[in-house]
């Protein structure tokens, strides 16, 4: 149990809220969801779905500058693509009406002004946390002055930023949020759902307790940074004497290797250092979506990494291991030949093919079995042979045994090779008696090996994914540098290489284990005339 349902048990046994539980998710739609979010999504639907309550999803849509339907439909995806469904979607612009009358009664309660000043003369009057700022000049304006400005600014009489509204707290506070902190701006802009119904806009802070209590939220659940908010959360739902949610803080989600920020992702997507948002290197839910992460592997790693009260870093390679525990369950295997060398087996009979049956899913042995084409010529790995070895080596070498999975023990007589000295083919025997399955195929070698028939396999094009940047903390820089000199020059591999002809566009599945390689997923791109596969991790760290 963490600590936020120890609040939650503790809430429920003294009657609280009437013994119930309303938590909400609460994305601004600027961009596309990354696993940060994942880890919040998956822990507000988890508490609600653990005590039987119920879970929002509510658009943080203030800022119509930076939001757009687009990000509105991505985020949607990404949450069902987890296996979450909201009880409720609301829009903070659902709201607008309600919070432009509470801010009046504000007003008309002298506990709000309009401020004429402009933005940087009223950050220089906030002054610093060790000493008290300066009140506005304009600060004690008379209530019925503030409501006529504010309903003028409403009216779209005044240019943006001429005019802002402020909360009339004090100028004193440590905390710098709580100083006289600003409730409305002004924005002769469209907003996505409200078209040019409004030229003024709330501000995050005012705009999302209101939202929560309207909702009849009881436990608004945020990360770290909303901490040093938090008192001023508490103030507005005092100060209109409404519900009052209580607000939790937990430590975001920090993995090396990448980053979080949404303006920086914004970056890499407009200067295209990616392919996109849903780029398979990238941290986005959708990037790992396509680059065959699974929703149960998501969920699991939110889970892992746990509910902590202090920001820690996280290894990317716990997501990798998740990854790889629900793919070892769930991915069909398949052979795949990714630097194939060709191997003839000179005692085969020339024009004999014969089909060896594999299996689809050791782990689930539901998942049947297929056959595989057999012939004298076949694709082998590259790096599964060596004409010179060392004891450790124990693949294929001349004069070496191995077995060729599903089919049988072989052994390597001698190689072709070009005029530069590089190997073209190599040539080997096999013993008929150790198909597998057979009795005498218990004879034991010290090493198997996939392969391909080369009269049957075809080409498809594999991605082969590594990290984005290539230092563990990208914002890290030395002076004059930013996080794109850490960009990793190679975090994608194109390449060709030899799949099961039996693999088609119609009957892909939607992951796979290329035996012995890895496990992949085919990448939207593909066509009926070529697959396109994307690495999703290895088969081990």
């Amino acid at each position: 149990m963490n600590f936020i349902e120890e609040i939650i048990e503790k809430d429920l046994a003294n009657g609280k809220n009437g013994s119930k539980v309303h938590t909400r998710f609460p994305p601004e739609p600027n961009g596309y969801l990354h696993i940060g979010h994942a880890k919040s999504i998956c822990l507000n639907f988890g508490l609600a779905k653990k005590y039987n309550g119920l879970c929002n999803l509510r658009f943080d849509d203030t800022n119509p500058v930076k939001e757009d339907v687009e990000y509105v439909d991505s985020i949607k995806e990404d949450i069902q693509w987890l296996g979450f469904q909201w009880a409720e979607e609301h829009y903070a612009s659902d709201y607008f009406d309600q919070l432009y009358l509470w801010a009046e009664q504000m007003i008309q309660e002298g506990l709000a002004y309009v401020d004429d000043q402009t933005q940087e003369e009223i950050s220089a009057g906030r002054g610093v946390p060790t000493k008290p700022g300066v009140e506005s000049p304009y600060r004690n304006r008379t209530p019925e002055e503030n409501l006529d400005l504010f309903r003028r600014m409403k009216a779209g009489e005044f240019p943006d930023g001429s005019r802002v509204l402020r909360a009339k707290i004090g100028m004193s506070s440590p905390n710098m949020h709580m100083r006289d902190p600003i409730m409305y701006r002004i924005l002769h802009t469209d907003h996505h759902r409200t078209g040019n119904k409004w030229c003024i806009y709330p501000m995050y802070d005012y705009a999302h307790g209101q939202s929560d209590s309207i909702e009849g939220i009881t436990h608004s659940i945020c990360t770290l940074e909303f901490e040093i908010h938090r008192p001023l959360y508490d103030w507005f739902c005092e100060a209109l004497k409404i519900h009052h949610p209580q607000q939790i803080e937990f430590a975001r989600l920090n993995l090396n290797y990448t980053i979080m920020s949404k303006r920086k992702l914004m970056k890499l997507v407009q200067e295209k250092h990616v392919m996109g948002w849903d780029d398979p290197r990238m941290p986005t839910i959708c990037g790992l979506r396509r680059r065959g992460y699974t929703p149960q592997s998501v969920r699991n790693f939110a889970e892992t990494v746990g509910i902590a009260k202090r920001d820690n870093i996280i290894d990317v390679s716990l997501l990798e291991f998740c990854a790889r525990e629900d793919l070892n369950k769930v991915a069909t295997r398949t052979m795949a030949v990714l630097d194939p060398v060709k191997l003839i087996i000179d005692n085969y009979p020339d024009n004999q093919e014969e089909m060896l049956t594999a299996i689809n899913n050791p782990e689930n042995p539901e998942a049947g079995t297929r056959n595989v084409p057999f012939s004298k010529e076949l694709w082998i790995e590259r790096a599964d042979f060596r004409e010179v070895a060392d004891k450790k080596f124990y693949r294929l070498t001349v004069g070496g045994e191995v077995r060729l999975k599903y089919a049988y023990i072989i052994k390597c007589t001698h190689v072709d090779k070009d005029a530069d000295g590089n190997i073209v083919a190599i040539h080997a025997t096999y013993d008929p008696e150790t198909r597998s399955g057979l009795a005498a195929s218990n004879r034991k070698v010290k090493a198997t090996i996939h392969w391909l028939s080369t009269a049957h396999a075809k080409k498809a094009e594999v991605r082969l994914f590594e990290r984005l940047f290539n230092v563990p903390d990208p914002d890290d820089c030395e002076e004059g540098q930013t996080f794109l000199d850490h960009l990793n020059p190679h975090s994608l591999t194109i390449q060709d290489g030899w799949i099961e002809e039996s693999l088609t566009l119609e009957n892909a599945e939607k992951h796979y284990q290329f035996e012995r390689i890895g496990y992949f997923c085919i990448d939207r791109d593909s066509t009926p005339n070529k697959l396109v596969f994307n690495k999703t991790v290895g088969l081990k760290q």
